[in-house]
């Protein structure tokens, strides 16, 4: 029996991304390259400019309306597997938005899962998280520290609710990103009974379009213009991309009252530096004990980290016998708007 492939062999880490020789091809990579397999469609994980794209068909979608249809040479949409130089590749679903897969790659002897960003908590704007067994886990570390332990998300909308009920007079702003945030903040207030229209701007528009084809109820949306006067927004939900606050467009509303929906909002002080009013805890990322709970689940032979706090989840993996190490991957963020 020949000797099992060193993971280092099938998988590593280089300047353009997670590299694998045998195939050659990267994951997510941050430059443009030859061939390109991508887990979801965040800007800091899905770049324009490759030759060749492998990813679930929704993400490639997203990708065409983010970057334009040329946004490629050559698309190969993957509905659960594939193959490329002899190795199997699995894309599994992430639960982070709309089309994110984790990438296994499995040349017979092992197997490395590279889940990109990924949640295990209710998200009704997406597939589900599944379990993806491997030899060597590939993991963020955005909310790696004990710290970090999120509300379910339904109390939080259930906050923002209460919040349009007590103040009538007054609008509320809600920041949320474009890809993901948006459409899973909106779905979860019409699963909270707010039958309302909801007001979006104009940067949410084509992504919201797509996720009502890809069957997300998201209700009545209206565009956020000032047409019919600042009077009509008065008790109402306005979704924007954080950028647009500040910009003169959040200005047009009458004494909005500014919230924002992110797992970072468990931190007083970024709430406070963003002037939110009423922060959202609601994140499209595991935190400290689904991060945990996941690797237990899985038992894998060995955790890489690839960004955030790195070093506290090594610890962590280091105290419960699990060999780790951090790969220190350069321009995986949190997403931009």
């Amino acid at each position: 029996m020949s000797a099992a492939t060193a993971p280092q062999e099938l998988l590593h880490p280089r300047p353009e991304g997670l590299y694998c020789p045998i195939g050659d091809f990267y994951i997510d990579p941050v430059v443009p390259v030859a061939k390109a397999l991508i887990t979801h469609g965040h800007a800091d994980h899905a770049r324009s400019g490759h030759g060749t794209v492998w990813a679930s068909a929704q993400t490639l979608d997203i990708m065409a309306i983010r970057y334009g249809e040329a946004f490629c040479e050559t698309r190969v949409a993957v509905d659960h597997t594939t193959e490329i130089a002899g190795l199997k590749l699995q894309f599994t679903p992430a639960g982070h938005v709309l089309g994110s897969c984790q990438i296994t790659v499995d040349d017979g002897s092992t197997s490395i899962t590279v889940s990109g960003d990924y949640a295990r908590v209710d998200n009704p704007a997406c597939a589900p998280f599944e379990l993806a067994p491997c030899d060597v886990f590939v993991t963020e570390a955005t909310f790696a520290l004990p710290v970090f332990n999120h509300p379910t998300p339904l109390p939080e909308i259930e906050k923002l609710l209460r919040s349009v009920a007590a103040q009538p007079d007054r609008c509320h702003l809600v920041g949320a990103y474009a890809l993901g945030k948006a459409q899973r903040v909106i779905a979860l207030l019409r699963q909270a009974g707010w039958s309302a229209p909801i007001y979006i701007h104009g940067a949410l528009q084509k992504l919201c379009d797509y996720h009502i084809e890809q069957g997300i109820d998201l209700g009545e949306l209206r565009p956020a213009t000032v047409k019919q006067g600042k009077d009509a927004f008065k008790g109402q939900i306005i979704l924007g991309p954080p950028s647009a606050f500040a910009a003169t467009w959040a200005q047009r509303f009458p004494d909005p009252i500014i919230c924002f929906a992110s797992g970072w909002m468990q931190v007083r002080a970024r709430a406070r530096q963003r002037g939110v009013e009423l922060p959202l805890i609601i994140s499209d990322h595991v935190d400290w004990s689904d991060l945990t709970r996941t690797i237990n689940d899985l038992k894998p032979k060995e955790v890489w980290v690839t960004h955030g706090r790195e070093d506290a989840l090594v610890r962590w993996c280091e105290l419960n016998q699990i060999t780790a190490k951090p790969l220190r991957l350069i321009g995986y963020e949190e997403e931009a708007d």
